[in-house]
């Protein structure tokens, strides 16, 4: 009897659930509440993602199709001789920024006193060295023509391709391009080379990658992953566009490719994300696309030429946007313009929000590079810029680009300050400062806040406040103020510091 009602319960269990599940069903036909009520998880309105995808099994077809086009390249480079001073300082070498406490020190010092003759100052000269680095690269032509960075052939004097198989080739350079870090050199011997081509389309964030190279100087290695992310920038450049991957890279994997699942070329190993030198999942790749357009330029013209507008550029925020009228915080805010040069001579002032290049929308400074560097030099483009409120188009003829470093430097003397609390800002005038030229000085920067918060330094020089000339600290409060009548919550300031100018947006706080 007992057995007999273990067995039963279980069944009046189930006859008792089905009834529920039931009139749940007819309830259902009331209306959604009811179903909900009922059956709690169910809240979807329309169906999840489902994905049927699956990974390859393995990655030999591809590995088997394309590593005879990737080699190892060696680059031989002249070393400049050295001035080695045995009391630890080396003009040019890695220790010779070497501080005094340093453990190092210790061991420069002993072996100095070990291998001189005479008091320990004495200097010796190195006979001229030549040395050895290597790198990675891929054939693009049957012809011989291949890929690998800038950085990698850097300073080389002599070029030799080392194949998978083990043959050696001497290459030539043809031509290499810094800002990108991309090379090109070329193989001349009777024979048709493996080859591979760049992706047309830009890769998938999570879609498979495989990179080969020669990692370590081990040569021939593969390692697989997926795209971790694209657009990335790492301040290597102005024309920054990297490829995430997280298949593992390593030195000497540089000017490598990374594979697509077809066989394609989706980027070139440049760079790696390493606090410790070795591999932790972050590595970058310049992407196919532009390479494509590098390279072809190296190999018709042994150069790359670029348009240039002669602009200096930042970000615009969301204060920024609010301080001109923007709605949108995107484009690039010009923040000076060089004398003679293309924008100067078309008329874009500083203060000119950047919004589009013959109707190409600019989200940012970096793509207003990317566009601009896209034109040959003397090329007329139609730039469309926020300027007092409205937009206005400019013609502009480009010009070509030219690097150009200039740096200087002011010292500052304040005998009286006008503060401006609420910003954290002590200003005294140009003259007060001991300085020459139209401006305000900034003296002294609260450490806790807006100013401080926004990068404002002492010495930095206050040209504008809300598009309005300041010569005084009256000059900058007229100037806030005015702007705080027009609506404005915060005020473009622009500075000036080394000959560097910038546009910050402070909040107006000035009662």
């Amino acid at each position: 009897m007992h057995i007999r009602e273990t067995v039963e319960a279980p069944r009046r269990l189930r006859s008792r659930r089905a009834r529920l599940l039931a009139g749940a069903m007819v309830l259902g036909t009331a209306g959604v509440l009811s179903v909900q009520t009922l059956v709690p998880n169910q809240f979807a309105f329309a169906d999840p993602v489902k994905i049927d995808v699956q990974g390859p099994a393995d990655f030999s077809p591809v590995v088997q199709a394309v590593q005879p086009a990737v080699v190892s390249v060696r680059v031989k480079q002249a070393v400049e001789p050295k001035m080695m001073n045995f009391d630890g300082g080396n003009s040019s070498g890695p220790f010779g920024d070497m501080p005094q406490d340093h453990p190092l020190q210790r061991f420069f010092r002993q072996f100095g006193q070990q291998g001189q003759q005479g008091n320990g100052s004495e200097q010796h000269r190195k006979p001229r060295q030549y040395g050895m680095s290597q790198g990675s690269g891929f054939f693009i032509s049957e012809d011989g023509y291949l890929v690998t960075n800038h950085h990698v052939i850097d300073k080389g004097t002599e070029f030799t391709v080392v194949m998978n198989d083990g043959k050696e080739y001497d290459a030539k350079l043809i031509g290499a391009d810094k800002r990108t870090d991309l090379a090109l050199l070329k193989v001349d011997a009777d024979k048709e080379f493996t080859y591979v081509k760049f992706a047309d389309d830009a890769p998938h964030v999570g879609e498979w990658v495989v990179a080969i190279g020669n990692p370590f100087g081990l040569g021939g290695s593969v390692t697989a992953g997926i795209v971790s992310a694209r657009g990335r920038d790492i301040g290597a450049g102005p024309y920054d566009d990297f490829i995430q991957i997280d298949a593992p890279v390593n030195r000497g994997n540089s000017g490598g490719p990374a594979f697509n699942m077809k066989g394609e070329v989706i980027g070139v190993n440049a760079a790696i994300f390493s606090p410790s030198g070795g591999n932790v999942g972050i590595a970058f790749a310049i992407p196919a696309s532009t390479a494509t357009n590098v390279i072809g330029d190296l190999k018709n013209d042994g150069s790359v030429v670029r348009g240039w507008l002669g602009v200096h550029i930042q970000n615009v925020t969301d204060d920024i946007a609010e301080s001109i009228g923007l709605d949108d915080a995107s484009g690039a805010i010009v923040s000076s313009v060089p004398e003679d040069g293309p924008a100067a001579k078309a008329g874009l002032e500083a203060g000119d929000t950047i919004l589009s290049v013959d109707g190409s929308k600019v989200k940012g400074p970096r793509e207003l590079s990317k566009i601009i560097a896209a034109y040959d030099p003397d090329t007329k483009v139609e730039i469309a810029v926020w300027r007092d409120g409205k937009e206005k188009e400019i013609d502009v003829t480009l010009g070509k680009l030219q690097d150009s470093n200039k740096v200087a430097a002011a010292e500052l003397t304040a005998p009286e300050r006008t503060s401006l609390d609420d910003l954290g800002l002590a200003l005294v005038t140009a003259e007060e400062a001991g300085l020459e030229g139209p401006g305000v000085i900034v003296a002294e920067v609260a450490d806790e806040g807006p100013a401080a918060e926004k990068g404002l330094r002492p010495g930095d020089r206050i040209v504008e406040v809300a598009g309005v000339k300041v010569e005084s600290p009256t000059d900058v409060v007229g100037a806030l103020k005015g702007a705080e009548e027009n609506g404005r919550k915060a005020a473009l300031f622009r500075l000036e510091s080394n000959e560097n100018t910038r546009f910050v947006a402070l909040p107006i706080k000035i009662g």
